[in-house]
């Protein structure tokens, strides 16, 4: 759901459809994983769903996928993208499951999800790096000098702690 660049020359997996990092660089699959949020145990039934949609999108448009692959990876890129619309196709089957993958995948890369933001920025995460999200102060904390619309919207609350909580 993010393009990014193969891993390495012969990745059959990563289309390497788009320059820099994609979500599989950003981390999707580990936040896929998470044992938190529950759903590594049904990735290879997904997979299969995904595959089987891929293998009747194939047959449909005439296009021959070689065996040694998954279905959805032997489609080419621009293939992915249409079968990737028609998963994502409000009222469409199992939509909601594909739009879970999708969310998952957006969330790995836009914010790593599946990190601690300051280990994030100091892991370098390509998803953040590459979308220029900025590194916190000296102290470990973020803090933004120019007020949202050039102005303060709310005075602090005076029982607030140093550490920036509600008392």
């Amino acid at each position: 759901m993010v393009p990014g660049e193969k891993r390495y020359g012969q990745d059959a997996a990563i289309a390497g459809a788009a320059p820099g990092p994609g979500a599989v660089q950003a981390g999707a699959v580990e936040l896929l994983n998470l044992p938190d949020l529950g759903i590594g145990v049904l990735l290879p039934e997904l997979a299969l769903l995904v595959n089987t949609r891929a293998l009747a999108f194939a047959a449909t448009h005439g296009r021959v996928l070689l065996p040694s692959q998954p279905p959805f990876v032997a489609l080419r890129f621009t293939d992915r993208t249409v079968l990737a619309g028609e998963l994502l196709t409000p009222g469409g089957p199992d939509r909601q499951l594909y739009v879970l993958l999708a969310l998952f995948a957006a969330a790995a890369f836009d914010t790593a999800a599946h990190l601690h933001t300051a280990a994030a920025i100091r892991q370098r995460h390509p998803g953040l790096a590459w979308i220029g999200f900025p590194a916190p102060d000296a102290d470990g904390l973020w803090r933004f000098p120019d007020y949202s619309y050039g102005r303060r919207l709310a005075s602090e609350h005076p029982l607030t702690t140093p550490g920036g909580h509600p008392a």
